[in-house]
């Protein structure tokens, strides 16, 4: 347990992610992979050190979970089982989304997770039933690692955050174009990008994210993208996530995201 002087308490209201399903005993376990931006997100660190922590070595790297208690549940035949919410940063969605890899990473961290916390001996013949979320996942109160907050340059956020936008009537598309200083070919994996309907957020290594919120208020947006104009993009349709692409132009040091 951390220090008092180390920790917070906060309230989550996870977002569902992907449940898998695992046994203990002979007991079905189900896991609830979900999200919520107030859960710290991993430190900024190279590719490659990001790398040898997916394939188990101490790298120094980690990635913070929350994990609750488990509860009782039935399955589909109603035989009694058993739920547990793990909850990462929001910020590692995207990756989940493209990297079967990342996946798998975060699902054996969470039945690491559990086991340590509850002292269950869980499966590693995972299912993946065709659920979100088994039950609904509620908001909680928890206790969070009270992180000092990284320190960042000035210039190098007015560098990382250079933005712009325009559209296309054909087809109809708005496309984002954000520097990304010192961007590689190696980099590209592993960054996080995702895009809501009102939100685009990127997250790339060693660099401060970019969070586009269009659902903030007009002074919010003017006062964080003061050199983008993020008020009439508010203005634009929402993003077309489900035919969104991104382009890496890796020379020009730019992803494009067409939304």
């Amino acid at each position: 347990m951390l220090p008092p002087s180390t920790t917070k308490r906060a309230t989550l209201s996870p977002q569902a992610g992907f449940c898998v399903k695992s046994t203990t005993n002979g007991i079905k376990v189900f896991i609830n992979i979900a999200w919520d931006a107030t859960v710290p997100a991993p430190p900024a660190a190279a590719a490659d050190v990001i790398q040898r922590a997916m394939q188990g070595a101490d790298s120094g790297w980690y990635v913070p979970v929350v994990v609750s208690e488990p509860r009782s549940d039935t399955d589909k035949a109603g035989k009694s089982s058993l739920v547990v919410d793990c909850i990462y940063n929001k910020s590692l969605k995207a990756r989940v989304l493209r990297d079967p890899a990342w996946k798998t990473f975060l699902i054996e961290l969470a039945l690491q997770r559990i086991e340590a916390q509850t002292a269950l001996v869980l499966s590693r013949h995972i299912g993946t039933p065709n659920i979100a979320s088994k039950g609904k996942l509620a908001p909680r109160e928890v206790t969070l690692p009270d992180l000092p907050k990284p320190t960042e340059k000035k210039a190098l956020i007015e560098e990382v955050t250079t933005w712009a936008w325009s559209t296309s009537s054909q087809p109809d598309r708005i496309h984002i174009r954000i520097a990304v200083p010192a961007l590689t070919r190696a980099l590209i994996p592993a960054t996080a990008l995702d895009l809501e309907p009102r939100r685009l957020i990127l997250a790339v290594p060693s660099q401060p994210s970019v969070d586009i919120d269009l659902a903030a208020s007009d002074a919010e947006l003017a006062s964080r993208h003061s050199t983008s104009d993020a008020i009439a993009l508010k203005r634009q349709r929402p993003f077309n996530v489900h035919e969104a692409t991104a382009e890496w132009l890796v020379s020009e040091g730019v992803l494009v995201v067409h939304a």
